[in-house]
């Protein structure tokens, strides 16, 4: 690329995003969040055409299930993408075997360190393992593993979340870790914050809620609607009423489904003090609570008792948009604040 390029707005944000794009096979370095029942093939084949990098979200699929949706995104786009897969699966290797047959590239590991026979299956059959790190000592750990690149994920992301923010975590961890590519994400809304976090050393950016409400997302239309009603301070995380029962904190819009795993919480807890329940199954039930929450919300648009699973940023969606416009505009809003910062303002 010709050093001229880089005198000019566009050209330096494509600067800062290099590393990282060039990691991905990507125009940008953004990686789309994989949000289970809303990053299936429609909504990553549109992120990867608009030359950002979708990732399909395995969730709990089944072997043949995760065969047959990237057989299904691949037939929408011949852009590079990725899979998610959650350590704790049961059928995590066989998962790792369904990718790498399908030629994926790019397999993220999620929710847990992931085992070292999948990370070594995954790079000897050609793919680049991508790990989440939620703090310095195990992003040193995941980079000796054998992870090719990091995300670290803030507090104010949707779903499952960690005690830290990324404001903290990108402080602690960007300076450190220079051998791989690092990824940010947690209430990522704008480009303004894209550009700042590039600038600290970051690779790319990884977005999952600001992408709920693109026009090919196949999420119901009262879920994408939640989503543009919504503000900050709607997203909250779930609350832990007794630490003998300890509950893994889901940021989620609030609803009458969030209102009664409280009283559920309460309930189980009363029972199990009253000699009437178990511990263990007293714990077992109040895990089950949420089982299926997730796509009543998404699919069925059931928001008042499903899971509605959004980040901090959510307050920043503000209607439906396909999701090249949304690229294209988190991209200008980065390019704007280095033309403002230029010019002085």
């Amino acid at each position: 690329m010709p050093m001229d390029v880089f005198a000019t707005p566009a050209g330096a944000v494509d600067s800062l995003m290099a590393r990282g794009a060039a990691f991905l096979g990507t125009r940008y370095a953004i990686l789309g969040g994989a949000m289970s029942w809303v990053s299936e093939r429609n909504l990553v084949a549109a992120l990867s055409n608009a030359g950002a990098f979708g990732v399909i979200a395995c969730g709990a699929m089944m072997p043949d299930r995760l065969a047959e949706e990237i057989a299904g995104t691949q037939a929408l786009t011949d852009k590079p993408f990725g899979v998610n897969l959650i350590t704790m699966h049961p059928n995590l290797m066989e998962l790792v075997q369904v990718c790498l047959d399908a030629k994926v590239g790019h397999i993220v590991f999620a929710g847990g360190i992931p085992p070292g026979p999948a990370i070594k299956a995954a790079k000897e059959g050609g793919a680049k393992v991508i790990c989440f790190a939620p703090a310095l000592a195990l992003a040193k750990k995941l980079v000796r593993s054998g992870a090719d690149a990091l995300v670290i994920e803030g507090s104010e992301a949707g779903g499952h979340i960690g005690p830290v923010s990324l404001t903290v975590l990108a402080q602690e961890i960007l300076p450190h870790i220079r051998d791989v590519p690092v990824f940010v994400a947690g209430g990522i809304g704008r480009g303004e914050a894209i550009l700042s976090y590039l600038e600290m050393g970051a690779a790319g950016v990884q977005i999952g809620t600001r992408f709920v409400c693109a026009t090919e997302s196949i999420a119901h239309p009262n879920f994408k609607r939640a989503f543009i009603r919504g503000a900050a301070r709607d997203a909250m995380p779930t609350v832990q009423l007794d630490e003998s029962f300890p509950v893994i904190p889901v940021r989620a819009l609030q609803n009458e489904g969030t209102k009664r795993f409280l009283e559920h919480q309460a309930e189980v807890i009363r029972r199990y003090k009253a000699g009437e329940v178990a511990k263990e199954a007293g714990q077992l039930d109040i895990e089950h609570f949420w089982a299926g929450a997730l796509r009543r919300a998404v699919i069925d648009g059931d928001v008042e008792n499903g899971s509605l699973m959004a980040g901090q940023s959510v307050g920043m969606v503000t209607k439906e948009q396909p999701a090249a416009e949304i690229i294209a505009e988190l991209l200008e809003q980065a390019q704007a604040a280095l033309t403002a910062r230029r010019a002085g303002a």
